[in-house]
């Protein structure tokens, strides 16, 4: 759980090593978001009212996220995010391993 409205930089560290230890062990996070932003390549992802997503992958020592959501019709089910952009999306949510 990430309780609040925004992770603190502990909380985005804690996500970051979650991720890094679970896809070495070749599982995937799921993670419970909730709200609107936009990924690196610039597409936006919306769930205002929640939404359950995997985290498959990461780059740059677990600094950047590889989300992967079949459910997303809009734009691309596949995507990268910062760790601490994904940490705010899960903000007032959780995710496990």
């Amino acid at each position: 759980m990430i309780p609040g409205d925004h992770a603190t930089k502990v909380q985005a560290a804690q996500l970051r090593s979650d991720i890094v230890k679970t896809v070495n062990e070749g599982d995937v996070i799921v993670a419970n978001v909730a709200g609107t932003l936009t990924d690196t390549r610039g597409e936006w992802h919306s769930y205002p009212g929640g939404h359950y997503l995997t985290v498959t992958g990461y780059a740059y020592d677990g600094n950047e996220v590889t989300i992967v959501d079949p459910a997303d019709g809009v734009a691309s089910n596949q995507y990268q995010l910062p760790v601490e952009i994904l940490a705010n999306w899960i903000a007032s949510r959780g995710y496990t391993s």
